[in-house]
């Protein structure tokens, strides 16, 4: 018996403070504001931004736990999605040159943006932000994380239509921040270096000498082509169609970004819901076994008194506190029910790039296939136009 009453009052405590343990509910609307550049940039220092299409991060699905709520259909959508959020986003700060979400092997730039979607939800956005220059410096990697406030799909509220816009607001803030850190000679070193590798992998045999790569992946510059090098205006002027076509890449990651944003918002709206609805019904779950478990217990040491009257009232416990626990399952299926009716809500966001045809001076070229596709086929052709005006 005394074990009995010292057991009992330390498993009711734990109880009360599973009980207490619930999911909390972002409550504020605050929004890092975006730190602008007030200073006009040199030219010779103006860096471009190319930013890739993040990693949806499919890989690692199959690595988390089942309560984890993800939908690959969507994941994929995002990946295009968010990058182009951040583009935006990064204008707004007039700190940079160009800024554009580009296809995976366009990597000739001055700082080139990866990204990998950890967790996405509707309620939390998690994102592993990693920044390079064209010298190979890394100037960081870095995990960006937003709990979306309870108001945000609010309609009546009349808030921002992006719910994770601080995480965007950061990342720009942090390329503000490092950028400053650097000094205008290495400002200019990394264009310089950008457009030599964009010029080496055109012409590999007359550009080669001026780069030099270090076991670390770093570039620094041997020597700079002379001025007016006609060897290179040919490749500025291949640079620019290079430019051309993925802006035009820009209206279509526009389009889609816009046709996406209604439904992809009342997913995100009805991901909310669901993700809050599922947890307070594990939670209610959880308790409820506690509960059970502790009137097992105590029913389980009364079997064990003596006393005729306390053998019976714990034999009722223990047979209340199996069915309390059957409840607590119960409420686990329900909870499944919520995960299934999330993934029903992910089949309808896709994709679909237009096929391009572009008017040269000699010929007409079609483009088709996916993004990347499209662009590898562009390089190829750009390489020909450069093989034509250089006589090989």
């Amino acid at each position: 018996m005394n074990a009995f009453k010292i057991y009992i009052p330390a498993l009711i405590l734990l109880i009360f403070l599973q009980l207490g343990c619930a999911t909390t509910e972002v409550k504020t609307t605050k929004v890092t504001p975006v730190i602008l550049e007030t200073n006009e940039i040199p030219e010779s220092q103006l860096l471009d931004i190319g930013i890739q299409v993040f990693d949806p991060g499919l890989d690692k699905l199959q690595e988390l736990d089942d309560d984890a709520i993800y939908f690959p259909e969507i994941r994929v959508a995002e990946a295009s999605y968010f990058p182009y959020l951040l583009m935006e986003t990064l204008q707004t700060s007039a700190a940079w040159g160009a800024v554009r979400v580009v296809p995976l092997e366009h990597d000739s730039v001055d700082v080139l943006v990866t990204g990998e979607i950890l967790k996405s939800d509707g309620e939390l956005l998690t994102l592993n932000i990693t920044v390079t220059d064209a010298t190979g410096k890394h100037w960081y990697t870095k995990e960006y994380q937003h709990k979306a406030s309870k108001y945000s799909y609010n309609e009546r509220m009349q808030l921002p239509k992006e719910p994770f816009q601080n995480v965007y607001n950061k990342i720009t803030n942090d390329l503000y921040l490092f950028q400053k850190t650097l000094q205008p000679s290495q400002l200019s070193k990394i264009r310089q270096i950008s457009e030599l590798k964009f010029a080496k992998s055109f012409s590999p045999n007359m550009f080669s000498g001026h780069l030099s790569q270090d076991k670390s992946g770093n570039y620094t510059v041997n020597r700079l082509p002379a001025d007016g090098d006609p060897m290179m205006v040919r490749i500025r002027q291949i640079r620019e169609r290079d430019y051309l076509f993925v802006d035009t890449l820009q209206e279509y990651y526009g389009r889609y970004v816009k046709g996406m944003r209604s439904p992809y918002q009342t997913w995100r709206r009805e991901s909310y819901q669901e993700v809050i609805a599922m947890r307070t019904m594990q939670r209610k779950a959880t308790n409820q076994k506690l509960i059970g478990a502790a009137s097992i217990i105590a029913g389980i040491f009364a079997a064990g008194n003596s006393s005729g009257a306390a053998r019976a009232a714990g034999t009722v416990a223990v047979a209340a506190g199996s069915y309390v626990i059957k409840d607590g399952f119960d409420r686990d299926a329900e909870s499944q029910i919520h995960i299934e009716a999330l993934q029903e809500l992910g089949d309808s966001l896709e994709a679909n790039l237009e096929t391009h045809v572009i008017e040269l001076e000699d010929r007409t070229i079609t483009l088709s296939g996916t993004v990347d596709n499209q662009y590898e086929q562009w390089r190829e052709i750009l390489k020909d136009i450069y093989k034509i005006n250089v006589g090989k």
